[in-house]
């Protein structure tokens, strides 16, 4: 298992490193400056030549393979660069964001698992009932509805019965744990609905598809209770695929939260790459899509680790 590991992890840097390289010379290659952004997007009457001090001042005259030089060097060293905007390391502007749009994620993702495991195996178990075709328009529902709508829908609920808005300064869960989850259950239950959707569906074509299978059908002639049969033998490989659907709709979160943040007044990721691209403020963007980047093949390793302890096949080969 440690031998499986190491290779994983071994495998990550190739990955990571492509994504820097993509990342900064594609930046390069949208049309857009920064500097004439901040300096005369109000209409500001700005010469020439302070554009030309402040291009220089943030180090943009220089040759591009100069610059990539730099962000690779600072990559290495953990080093982000600066944000061209508000001027502050970009790892700090990413960490104030970051701890609300993991929260979420984080709340999403017990919602859905909690909801999702058991939804699909009733639906599987008891295929062609009342319960899996309630099951079914559930998840067919989750699928269907956005996000951003049906939070807007809670939103209007929680406001026209208890008359609750969402507070407008972020209250982290060490400081007021009650205060944080009133804030950030909502939006977590808003992104769970789909999540769930996803994941229930895919257990139970899961289950239906091993639960045919020879080895089921060995277990229960040998007498072995069906319970066991369902939790120990059906489940466990049933839930092969769904990890791999928890796992990418957990990464996803993190970036891909814009609409729904701003529905419920968040100030996370999601915000802060509508804000950076506006701006055309690559270095942090650039640092966004690594952190992002690096949640994925984080998760992915995750999910690797997970089918290894699930199958031992794959351990082993």
């Amino acid at each position: 298992m440690l031998r499986y590991t190491i290779n994983r992890i071994l495998l990550m840097i190739p990955t990571l490193i492509g994504v820097a390289v993509l990342v900064f010379f594609m930046l390069r290659i949208v049309p857009g400056d920064i500097v004439e952004v901040k300096l005369r997007g109000d209409g500001g009457n700005i010469t020439q030549e302070v554009v030309e001090q402040e291009r220089k001042r943030l180090g943009l005259d220089r040759p591009l393979l100069i610059q990539f030089k730099d962000y690779m060097i600072g990559l290495a060293k953990l080093d982000l660069g600066i944000s061209m905007w508000t001027e502050r390391p970009v790892i700090e502007e990413i960490a104030i964001r970051l701890e609300l749009s993991l929260e979420v994620a984080i709340l999403a993702t017990i919602i859905a698992i909690l909801l999702a495991v058991p939804l699909g195996t009733a639906a599987a178990l008891m295929r062609d009932t009342w319960v899996d075709y309630a099951v079914r328009i559930i998840t067919i529902g989750g699928l269907s509805i956005p996000s951003f709508w049906f939070g807007m829908l809670i939103m209007l609920t929680l406001l026209s019965l208890f008359n609750w808005l969402p507070p407008i300064v972020f209250t982290p869960i060490y400081v007021d744990p009650v205060a944080n989850l009133t804030q950030l259950i909502w939006p977590a239950m808003a992104v769970g609905y789909r999540y769930c959707a996803v994941t229930a569906r895919m257990i139970r074509s899961s289950l239906l598809e091993i639960m045919s299978e020879d080895y089921i059908r060995t277990a229960r002639a040998k007498g072995v209770y069906e319970k066991l049969v369902v939790s120990r033998h059906a489940l466990r490989n049933a839930m092969l695929p769904a990890i791999t659907v928890i796992g990418l709709e957990f990464a996803f979160l993190i970036g891909g939260l814009v609409v729904t943040e701003q529905v419920f007044n968040l100030n996370g990721i999601g915000q802060l790459f509508v804000q950076s691209v506006s701006r055309n403020d690559f270095m942090l963007i650039q640092g966004m899509v690594m952190m992002i980047a690096v949640f994925y093949v984080f998760v992915n390793l995750i999910v690797d680790l997970l089918y290894a302890v699930f199958d031992p096949r794959i351990r082993y080969g």
